[in-house]
């Protein structure tokens, strides 16, 4: 039988397995937890979306009419960025009270404090509405894991009643998170000799004067008096082959960032009508709904109790900026409440030398526990 280690050794032993995505390589990691979850009497069952790009299902059955409350976070970090790293990245170091290493914030220490909350409380699981632990495979590229177990249903994910989201979020509970539209947009040309621009059409010239209409382009959805308003952004720009020719195609990419009432559909039909007739084509390369629970809703509000008596504050409403796997999972459990709660700091995420504060990982476990004893003891009135 496993040993299973406590959340911050836990995080150090995760951290130490490269899931850097691209590629990702999320197989041995996964089968790790699996294997630590099935020694503690957890069913463990395994989805990959490619080779070795692997999404663990863990789940602790009980008993009654409630459905278990889920967690969920994910294995794969972003890469480790063009400036160096004055520690190892994978050797998980612990100094000065922060734990080193990529993916410390973002999100092997939620994982590992969820997962470690959960064995600690299996005995307890057994005899409630239990758990179920969803360790996602590919989210920094596009949420892959998720969906694909989404698609899959309850044959894949079973039910849930509730979720909450291990990404960072310093252990502050968070009731939703923005929407993503992430959109490739491009023009077409006629080519000719640079010497002679007026026997071709400038594709460059045509997306110039798109990128000036999408920095005027105003949204028809009223803001949102958590999340605020929708937000566009021109992130990436190319065109044309060599100096001394006319262009014949262009490209942009654009992140749009969406709240609550916002229709992707319909954003996209008003974006082609606003910029024809120069726009030759649009194509989607995300696209994620919102996310938000209202606050007033009684798991949330004893889940607020509960933060305010660990962090010493009370809670107020709050949204991620970021999306996270709930784009996916929460639709798939039927919409139900969804709560963003994770130790890591989000100014670390995707930083170099990411790093995760012990104290905050050992706050999460404990916070994991009461959410958890919470939700089994109020089980006999849902």
């Amino acid at each position: 039988m496993s040993t299973m280690p406590n959340a911050v050794e836990l995080t150090r032993r995760l951290v130490q397995f490269n899931t850097v995505n691209p590629p990702g390589n999320e197989r041995e990691c996964a089968r790790y937890l699996g294997g630590l979850l099935e020694s503690v009497g957890f069913s463990v069952r395994y989805y990959e979306f490619a080779e070795a790009r692997t999404t663990l299902v863990a789940t602790c059955m009980g008993s009654g009419s409630k459905k278990p409350l889920c967690f969920t976070g994910h294995l794969d970090v972003v890469p480790l960025g063009q400036r160096p790293w004055s520690v190892d990245p994978f050797a998980a170091e612990v100094s000065e009270g922060k734990l080193f290493g990529r993916g410390a914030s973002d999100t092997k220490s939620g994982v590992a404090a969820f997962v470690a909350a959960a064995a600690e409380m299996q005995q307890m699981l057994a005899k409630g509405p239990g758990v179920v632990l969803v360790i996602t495979a590919g989210e920094e590229t596009g949420s892959a894991g998720a969906f694909q177990v989404a698609r899959l249903g309850a044959n894949a994910l079973g039910e849930a009643g509730a979720i909450v989201v291990a990404e960072p979020t310093g252990n502050y509970p968070m009731v939703g998170h923005r929407g993503a539209l992430w959109l490739k947009l491009w023009t077409r040309g006629v080519t000719a000799h640079g010497s002679m621009p007026h026997k071709g059409v400038n594709a460059i010239y045509k997306m110039s004067r798109i990128v000036n209409k999408l920095e005027r382009f105003k949204f028809d959805i009223s803001p949102h008096p958590v999340m605020g308003a929708c937000t566009l952004n021109v992130g990436t720009i190319s065109g044309g082959l060599n100096i001394n020719s006319v262009p014949d195609h262009s490209e942009i990419g654009i992140d749009i960032r969406t709240v609550p009432g916002a229709d992707h559909e319909q954003l996209k039909r008003s974006l082609r009508d606003y910029l024809a007739p120069e726009l030759e084509g649009m194509e989607a390369l995300i696209d994620f709904s919102s996310v938000w629970t209202d606050p007033s809703d009684r798991w949330v509000q004893e889940v607020f109790e509960i933060m305010a008596s660990i962090l010493k504050k009370p809670i107020e409403p709050a949204a991620a900026p970021y999306f996270t796997d709930a784009a996916a999972l929460t639709p798939a459990y039927g919409g139900v409440p969804t709560i963003i709660l994770g130790p890591g700091e989000i100014e670390m995420a995707h930083q170099t030398d990411e790093f995760c504060y012990v104290t905050k990982i050992e706050q999460a476990a404990a916070a994991y526990r009461a959410i958890i004893e919470r939700w089994h003891s109020t089980s006999h009135s849902a």
